[in-house]
């Protein structure tokens, strides 16, 4: 404080004391009056997290026969489709949660989709191997994509050129021209199952993260990797881009972290979720959702890591406790909603309360340990 000088004689202090201030302050003494100068560090101020409104379930969709594995909304926010283990792609009107058109050509579990914002495609995965691109506009199949020599778990599309990424467990990712269908590039270097991969604009265009407890940032041009991130202890299952700044996160059994683009720099660490984390989300407003096997969602404030809402998915009657685990969580384009789809063939959809304030439902934020931010 003001009433405490920060110069103190060293002539009135114990000789050994005086030795170490005159060798550790920052301001070296002064020969006329003998006095050293200590610079007092103020303790760094945290950034008090945002409010956000808790999230709520509105909507629970069935229709599945087998358990609902991925989704994918599409760019104009009027449908999504949804894959599942019975091999079947439904595509839902995302108003009324009415079922549109089912879509049958896989032979095992569809574990991603991708909708194209370019083009009136949607493309699809899964355990048989296949990769296909279906015309929405006939609702059949026009391309196939051959190569993968196990099951495909992962797919993003390039936003701005016509590309697709593939991932799986032969431990690769692959880069596909879609029009030629010929396989631009092999991601060679991650030594287990590939589990998600993303893709954007700016550098680094590729992320995938892997069993192999590794993240690789790749070079698209290059087709190989620029950085591998090895933080992580345990087997990485979801990474996930902000949708503006910069930052990407990824997900692993014991914690989820945040890093920042182009050079994967770390930045914080989000602990709590004691479970196999298997998806993650944000939205524009800075709300990092994670979904986990045992059927819990955690809420996060994007830029302090403040957990502000956890939920338990409640199963479908009939099905056991064990079959509340979340397989994949996916914001529309609004981010104002949030469909998740799991292990109990259920599709579930939630959407911010409207009646909650900040006098309602106060940010109860006690910080632990102050965490250093890199930017």
């Amino acid at each position: 404080g003001s009433e405490y000088s920060n110069s103190i004689l060293v002539n009135q202090l114990d000789p050994e004391l005086r030795s170490v201030l005159q060798c550790s302050a920052v301001v070296p003494a002064n020969p006329s009056t003998n006095a050293v100068t200590l610079h007092i560090n103020k303790s760094p101020t945290m950034a008090q997290p945002k409010c956000h409104a808790p999230w709520k379930l509105y909507r629970v969709i069935s229709g599945h026969k087998g358990w609902v594995r991925c989704c994918a909304v599409e760019p104009g926010n009027e449908w999504f489709a949804t894959g599942s283990g019975d091999g079947v792609i439904k595509i839902w009107d995302l108003a009324s949660g009415t079922l549109k058109v089912s879509l049958t050509g896989h032979t095992s579990s569809v574990r991603s989709l991708a909708v194209s914002h370019r083009h009136p495609y949607l493309f699809s995965c899964g355990e048989d191997r296949q990769v296909k691109c279906w015309d929405l506009e006939y609702n059949k199949v026009i391309r196939h994509y051959h190569g993968h020599l196990s099951a495909v778990y992962s797919m993003a599309l390039h936003p701005t050129i016509d590309v697709l990424v593939t991932a799986g467990r032969d431990s690769t990712g692959r880069v596909w021209d879609m029009r030629t269908k010929a396989n631009v590039h092999t991601l060679v270097g991650h030594t287990n199952t590939v589990a998600s991969v993303i893709c954007q604009a700016s550098e680094p265009q590729i992320i995938t993260g892997s069993h192999d407890c590794t993240i690789r940032l790749w070079d698209l041009a290059a087709g190989r990797t620029r950085v591998t991130l090895t933080n992580h202890k345990k087997s990485v299952r979801s990474v996930c881009f902000h949708p503006t700044q910069n930052m990407f996160a990824s997900a692993s059994p014991d914690n989820i972290r945040q890093w920042k683009c182009p050079d994967g720099t770390y930045l914080q660490n989000l602990s709590g979720h004691n479970a196999i984390v298997n998806c993650l989300a944000v939205n524009e407003d800075g709300v990092l959702v994670s979904g986990a096997d045992n059927g819990t969602m955690h809420l996060w404030d994007w830029r302090t890591g403040y957990n502000f809402q956890r939920l338990q998915a409640p199963v479908q009657p009939g099905s056991m406790d064990s079959e509340g685990g979340i397989f994949s969580v996916t914001f529309d384009m609004s981010g104002t909603r949030m469909i998740t789809t799991q292990a109990d063939k259920t599709i579930k959809l939630y959407k911010e309360d409207n009646t909650a304030n900040e006098e309602t439902h106060p940010v109860s934020w006690r910080p632990h340990v102050i965490k250093r931010r890199k930017y």
